[in-house]
Order: structure tokens, then sequence, then C-alpha cells
């Protein structure tokens, strides 16, 4: 009891091999989790930028420092680590492009 499948009239026609079609599923799953990874990477980024800040603000808090003094230390330090990480971030991804240029260079 076979089914035949009717695709719609206006929808292309999809010749590919099970090879084919399974490169171009695992190049669609590869490009939406490096996107997801991109995403996390930058929530984990803010979850240690705010976790840094409040910890130097308990340090100083903890040693009875003025507070001014404490929330300045704070700001400053939280936001190194944003830079820092947002650094990171550039330069992790621009090395991923940069290695698949090459290897689609060594490729061809």
């Amino acid at each position: 009891m076979g089914r035949s499948h009717l695709s719609h009239p206006d929808q292309l026609p999809l010749e590919l091999s099970a090879d084919g079609l399974e490169r171009e599923i695992e190049a669609r799953v590869a490009a939406r989790c490096e996107a997801e990874s991109v995403r996390w990477k930058f929530r984990l980024v803010a979850i240690e930028t705010v976790m840094m800040g409040a910890l130097v603000a308990a340090a100083g808090i903890a040693l009875d420092q003025p507070g001014m003094m404490v929330a300045r230390a704070a700001i400053l330090v939280a936001a190194s680590c944003f830079a820092s990480g947002l650094l990171l971030l550039g330069l992790s991804a621009w090395s991923a492009r940069l290695l698949t240029r090459f290897k689609r260079w060594r490729a061809s």
C-alpha cells in the first residue's frame, strides 16, 4: 500500500541523491547551530559580566570601602569584562570565517 506524494505544481522539483540531500541537511543544521552558539556565547559573556561586577561590589562592601569607590570599581570591572568578552566573540567569529574561506580555497 504505497502512497504517492504529489507536490504542488508551483514547487520546484528536488532532484538530489540521498547523499546530496544528507549534505544539504547537514549544512543547514550546521549553520543553525553556529547561529545558536553565538547567541549562547553572548549570554555567557553577559552572565560573566554581571557576576564579576557583583563579585567586586561584594568584596568592596565586605572590606568596608567607600560606596562610590566600590561602585566605580564594580562598573569598571564589569565594563572591562564585557568588552573583552565581545572582543573574544568577534575574534572567534572572524577566525571561523577565515578558516572556512581557507578550506574553500584549498578545496578549489
